[in-house]
């Protein structure tokens, strides 16, 4: 029985891989479960699993969760703070595989730690690669570690790329669904409120990430990510709108083949995928049939309508640490449009600006990226208080 950690439990993903470990009864077990401050559903989960590492994102949700365990009867497995805690769920004793699925940049010293050790991560954490691709993949290179996709897109690249040698291989082709203003104008888009761009036609996900895929942002960071996962330049990857979500990648061979990967728009495919590869097991999931589809569309990305595609394509061939900074600079602005700080169109512009402001440097080291992702933080934080003081003062 293979040992299970999951960095970002009570999430989507955390939740739909303990769905996967049901599914797959007596294949796989539970290490370590790292939260934040879902502290009644983590402590749910404790009492399910009797993980011997759990997470929490401070001292207030920890004392918490002891609460709540004592409530259940429940022994206190050891209970981890912060990043630090999140590190001690990657690095859990006698575990074989981690999940990595916490929201961005939290999730990228945890993820580097498990790759030390030479375990197998199931990524979900795009930001991880996007922010330091280049120092996960040598640690991966010289532990030995398996770096698999959890993204839907990924993984259906992987798949798509099983028994293909890399050099006939001419393209990788991401889907995006467009999000739901793929065919709003842009004047509708740059002023679009924040219920309208949380209202995602397809997936039901978090709000960061439903606002990524307004923007078309998570697509951008997804090229970025397909870069480092298979060894691929910016002119290599290409974006395709795909509206129905059937096809959720594709590759292009040098002889103009096209293989794809399709499937229904349940992430515990790709959760599986990642658990149980190479081996293949049934799943608890729908097949999807093929006779209820009435067409399956592909148009291409508008970078004018999403300016964040240019911006990300921008970053990759920059490199070193101008992924980083895009990715620091996205996570702020996108906060502050939530918090109704900021107006949708505002969200590329800050991203823009933080990145002609920025000079790269090699991304040699974890101090170096985390740097250049605080300053990308900062700089982005100050410039919304700046606008602010402006309008006011008007």
């Amino acid at each position: 029985m293979k040992q299970v950690a999951i960095l970002g439990s009570t999430g989507s993903i955390g939740c739909n891989t303990l769905r996967v470990i049901d599914a797959l009864a007596g294949s796989f077990g539970v290490s370590a479960l790292g939260a934040g401050g879902n502290v009644e559903l983590l402590a749910q989960q404790i009492e399910k699993y009797r993980p011997r590492v759990a997470s929490v994102a401070d001292e207030a949700a920890a004392d918490k969760l002891r609460f709540a365990l004592k409530q259940r009867s429940v022994p206190a497995p050891h209970i981890g703070i912060g990043v630090n805690g999140l590190s001690e769920v990657a690095t859990c004793a006698n575990t074989d595989i981690v999940v990595g699925a916490v929201v961005g940049a939290l999730g990228l010293l945890p993820v580097y730690r498990a790759l030390e050790l030479g375990r197998r991560v199931a990524l979900a954490n795009k930001e991880t690669l996007v922010i330091a691709g280049e120092l996960m993949t040598r640690a991966a290179e010289k532990s030995g570690a398996e770096l698999l996709p959890v993204d839907s897109e990924h993984n259906a690249l992987h798949q798509c790329l099983r028994g293909e040698q890399r050099k006939e291989v001419k393209r990788l082709i991401l889907t995006a669904s467009g999000g739901p203003f793929r065919e709003a104008s842009k004047a509708e888009i740059e002023s679009a409120t924040r219920a309208q761009a949380l209202k995602h036609p397809t997936w039901q996900m978090g709000a960061k990430i439903t606002i990524d895929s307004a923007t078309m942002m998570n697509k951008g960071l997804e090229v970025i990510e397909a870069r480092w996962l298979f060894h691929a330049s910016a002119d290599e990857i290409d974006i395709v709108v795909h509206p129905q979500s059937v096809v959720h990648s594709m590759i292009e061979l040098v002889d103009g083949s096209l293989i794809a990967q399709l499937g229904v728009t349940d992430m515990r495919h790709a959760i599986q995928y990642a658990l149980t590869y190479p081996a293949r097991h049934p799943a608890d999931l729908p097949a999807l049939d093929l006779t209820t589809l009435s067409k399956l569309e592909f148009f291409a990305p508008d970078p004018e309508r999403f300016p964040c595609i240019k911006l990300a394509y921008q970053a990759l061939r920059a490199g070193g640490t101008m992924p980083a900074v895009l990715n620091a600079a996205n996570e702020i602005a996108v906060a502050a449009f939530l918090a109704d700080q900021i107006k949708f169109g505002d969200i590329a512009r800050l991203i823009g600006a933080a990145c002609t402001e920025h000079t790269p440097q090699a991304a040699d080291s974890l101090d170096t990226v985390l740097r250049a992702d605080q300053w990308a933080r900062e700089w982005v934080a100050n410039a919304i208080t700046a606008n602010a003081q402006a309008a006011s003062a008007t």
